[in-house]
C-alpha cells in the first residue's frame, strides 16, 4: 500500500495534467474544420466531357477519440485525489442518482473536489460538437464516423452560341450576334462526413452530469463533517457520464 505522503506528492501533478488535457481537448473540438470530411466524385455528362479529379478530405478529429483521451487523464487524476481524500477524513456519504448508487462512502472533502470537477466536465460536454440537424446522418463503419445522405449537383460550362439578329437581304449581309450559353457538363455526387456526435448523445451526457452534480451536493450536505487504500473512482464516474446509447 502507498503512503499518504506519496499520494500527496503526486496529486498536484495529476490535477495539472488532467486540466491541461481537458483544456486542450476543449479547444481542439472548437475547430470545426478538423471534424468534417467530404468525398466528391465527378462524372462528365458524356465521353467528351472534362475529367475532374476526385476530391477527398478525411475527418481529422473525432469526438469519441477525444473523449477517450480525456477520460484517461481524468481517470488517473480522480483516482489519486480520491485516495488522498478518503484517508484525510471519516465523514462519508453515498452519491446516488435516481436510486442508483454511483459511489459509496465518499468522504466530504472528496465531494467538494468532485463538485468543481463535474462542473468543468459539464462545461466541456456543453461544447461537444454535434451533427448538423439540417442533414440526415448515419454511422459509416468503413469511415468510423457519421456520413450524410449523398446529394447531386450539376456542373455547367459556357458554350458559344450564335443568334441571327437580322436575316440577309439583297442589300445587306445577315447580322449575327455571338453569346455564351450555360449547358450541363456533368454531375457532382457529394457525401459529407463528420466526427461530431448526435445531439441526443450530448444531451444525454448533460442530463447525467447535471444529475451527478445534484447527487454530489446532496451527499456533501448529508456527510458528517498512514497507509492508505488506493481508490478507483474515475472509471465509474466517466463511464456513467460518457456512456452512449449507440453510434
Amino acid at each position: 500500500m502507498p503512503k499518504l505522503n506519496q499520494i500527496i506528492a503526486i496529486q498536484s501533478t495529476k490535477k495539472s495534467l488532467a486540466k491541461d488535457a481537458l483544456t486542450a481537448a476543449y479547444h481542439q473540438l472548437q475547430k470545426a474544420d478538423l471534424l468534417t470530411g467530404i468525398s466528391r466524385n465527378y462524372k462528365p455528362k458524356d465521353e467528351l466531357g472534362e475529367v475532374l479529379p476526385h476530391e477527398n478530405k478525411l475527418v481529422q478529429v473525432k469526438v469519441t477519440e477525444v473523449l477517450e483521451q480525456v477520460s484517461r487523464s481524468l481517470r488517473e487524476m480522480f483516482d489519486v485525489v480520491a485516495t488522498q481524500d478518503y484517508a484525510n477524513c471519516l465523514a462519508k456519504a453515498d452519491v446516488v442518482v435516481a436510486g442508483q448508487v454511483i459511489l459509496r462512502d465518499v468522504p466530504v472533502t472528496h465531494l467538494l473536489f468532485l463538485e468543481k470537477q463535474v462542473t468543468d466536465l459539464q462545461t466541456f460536454i456543453e461544447k461537444l460538437p454535434v451533427l448538423d440537424p439540417a442533414e440526415r446522418w448515419t454511422y459509416d463503419s468503413s469511415q468510423d464516423c457519421y456520413a450524410s445522405e449523398s446529394f447531386q449537383s450539376l456542373r455547367t460550362k459556357k458554350v458559344p452560341k450564335t443568334h441571327v439578329k437580322y436575316e440577309a437581304t439583297k442589300e445587306h449581309p445577315a447580322q449575327v450576334e455571338m453569346y455564351m450559353e450555360d449547358v450541363t457538363a456533368g454531375t457532382w455526387t457529394t457525401l459529407k462526413f463528420s466526427g461530431a456526435v448526435p445531439a441526443s448523445i450530448r444531451n444525454g451526457m448533460l442530463d447525467r452530469v447535471r444529475s451527478l452534480q445534484d447527487a454530489i451536493k446532496a451527499a456533501r450536505e448529508t456527510a458528517n463533517g498512514i497507509e492508505v487504500e488506493k481508490q478507483e473512482v474515475g472509471e465509474k464516474l466517466l463511464k456513467f457520464v460518457f456512456q452512449s446509447d449507440g453510434r
